[in-house]
């Protein structure tokens, strides 16, 4: 297997770890706090970027040979970016469309989290830190 193969299965493997992550956090909002659900998803994108941060950072993208606030300040661009997609589309869909709020997360952050974060997080964030 490729490299570049082997950086992506680690990157996507490190999602996973953060959304479980997430995907608690964000229930325990919901259904346990009671917050709606863009804001339940703000607040569980925000602490699962925390994890999903330091994996990549350690793991997925081997990086340690640029400065953690080099690459911390691109980091936070893109999960806000990321939080402001994923949030949106949470809102239309449960909100707008009533569908299930757990069906309605796993389906944005699928789409986001591939066609999003990983292209920057690998190309911008962590670029030329791939093994």
């Amino acid at each position: 297997m490729s490299s570049k193969v082997i950086t992506f299965l680690k990157a996507q493997l490190s999602a996973f770890l953060g959304g479980l992550f997430d995907f608690g956090v964000y229930s325990a909002c919901y259904k346990l706090l009671h917050i709606s659900a863009p804001f339940s998803n703000a607040i569980s994108g925000s602490l699962g970027a925390v994890v999903n941060f330091l994996i990549n950072r350690y793991w997925s993208f081997g990086s340690t040979q640029n400065s953690v606030g080099s690459q911390l300040w691109k980091f936070v661009i893109v999960v806000c970016g990321s939080i402001l997609l994923k949030s949106t589309g949470i809102h239309f869909l449960v909100d707008v469309y009533h569908f299930n709020f757990l069906f309605s997360k796993l389906l944005v952050e699928l789409l986001v989290s591939l066609g999003f974060n990983y292209t920057l997080q690998r190309f911008w964030v962590f670029k030329g830190e791939g093994k």
